[in-house]
């Protein structure tokens, strides 16, 4: 009876079968995790334990949900996490691309004197690798969860266009679960943080379904960021206004990074529809 409700529950409406993940999640994550949050007083190791068992959790329940809702028992692959060379090469592709578009948006703006470079205030070397490990965990991370699981479940019910809108709206909707005041604060980034997620959609897309480039290439930007912003590399001249560079040192909440935002996405969409049109 119980292996028949659960088979069922791949019949049902997507909002349903994402509630139903989701809450599963939940009830596994909350009772290892408060703990942590009700006698543990570092705030930054409280978040990094937490967060780790929630995605240990997601990995996981993903193979249970694979295995005996969609009766797929290798249902991280059919979400694109391949370990292939090829998808090695296009996680490292993605990896130079997604850091080389950072230098770009912030030489630009050195050269238009928007900004100015400065000699480092930390061991350089030391946050370059700090900043390409915690890259790569995010590309990880999010590209598994928005353009694996969530993207697999919405287009199982909906076309790939309002697939491809709907996971890049949740995609930037999700980085404002936070408090109202800080939601306020930090909206200028959400048309970039769109574009961004169109961009990854389009790059799975590219690549047949793998994910190995939309990881790569998220990581990238993370990675050239936080050598940017950690390193203390620049500071800005006040020569245009925060809105051009970026609201509170943001470059996603600007103009400039907007515009290099859609550029890349267009880029990325092209090479995507080339593919399919020769499919």
């Amino acid at each position: 009876m119980l292996k028949t409700e659960i088979y069922r529950l791949s019949q049902r409406p997507v909002p349903i079968r994402l509630g139903c993940f989701v809450l599963c999640l939940l009830i596994l994550w909350l009772p290892l995790a408060a703990p942590f949050y009700l006698y543990v007083s570092d705030t930054n190791l409280v978040s990094i334990v937490t967060m780790v068992l929630l995605y240990v959790e997601f990995m996981i329940l993903t193979k249970l949900w694979g295995k005996h809702v969609y009766n797929e028992p290798q249902i991280l692959r059919h979400y694109g996490l391949e370990f292939t060379r090829q998808n090695g090469v296009e996680l490292l592709r993605g990896l130079a691309i997604g850091f080389i578009c950072v230098l770009a948006l912030f030489g630009i703006e050195g050269i238009l004197g928007w900004l100015v470079w400065q000699q480092p205030s930390v061991f350089l070397l030391k946050t370059v690798l700090e900043g390409l490990i915690i890259g790569l965990a995010i590309g990880f991370a999010e590209e598994l969860l928005f353009r694996g699981w969530l993207l697999d479940e919405l287009q199982r019910d909906y076309s790939l266009s309002v697939s491809l809108w709907v996971n890049a709206v949740l995609f930037a909707v999700s980085h404002f679960i936070k408090p109202l005041e800080a939601i306020i604060h930090s909206f200028p980034q959400f048309p970039a943080l769109v574009f961004l997620g169109l961009t990854q959609v389009w790059s799975k897309r590219w690549c047949r379904g793998r994910l190995g480039l939309a990881m790569g290439l998220h990581g990238g930007l993370a990675w050239g960021y936080y050598i940017i912003n950690v390193g203390n590399l620049i500071e800005y001249s006040r020569q245009v206004p925060d809105w051009v560079t970026g609201v509170n040192r943001n470059p996603l909440a600007g103009i400039m990074g907007l515009l290099f935002m859609v550029v890349l996405a267009l880029w990325i969409r092209a090479r995507a529809s080339r593919l399919s049109s020769k499919l």
